[in-house]
């Protein structure tokens, strides 16, 4: 079944991308040209202009809205056994932590329809649009 489950997560980034395409506020990922991305999440994130806590308050009127989403990981380097064992701090890495401040990963899942993902994106741009 690998083959069907790839093609319904294509479909479902590719309507996420569809929905989201022009939205200057957002960095939306894309499939590299030859590539066979297996789309495993879907994360999006804030332009440079926004804040940690612009994204936080996005997470939360999200939430409000019923729309389960999150933060990316944590970047690897500030992860408690690379602080531990290897004395990394914050600043040590400023671009990755930035980024890190601004993703936010939408709802992804094999069977996630059209019209759930248009409900998730208009949610998504009404939260930024209450920043």
């Amino acid at each position: 079944r690998i083959e069907e489950i790839k093609c319904k997560r294509k479909q479902v980034a590719k309507w996420y991308q569809e929905n989201l395409a022009g939205d200057d506020r957002l960095v939306v990922p894309t499939e590299p040209a030859g590539c066979d991305n297996n789309w495993f999440v879907f994360v999006v994130r804030l332009a440079d202009r926004f804040t940690r806590q612009n994204r936080e308050n996005v997470l939360q009127v999200m939430r409000d809205a019923g729309i389960q989403v999150s933060n990316y990981f944590t970047p690897v380097h500030l992860q408690a056994f690379m602080v531990e064992r290897f004395g990394f701090k914050p600043g040590d890495f400023p671009v990755t932590e930035k980024i890190a401040e601004r993703t936010i990963a939408l709802p992804f899942y094999n069977n996630l329809s059209k019209d759930e993902v248009a409900i998730v994106c208009d949610e998504l741009r009404r939260a930024i649009d209450k920043l």
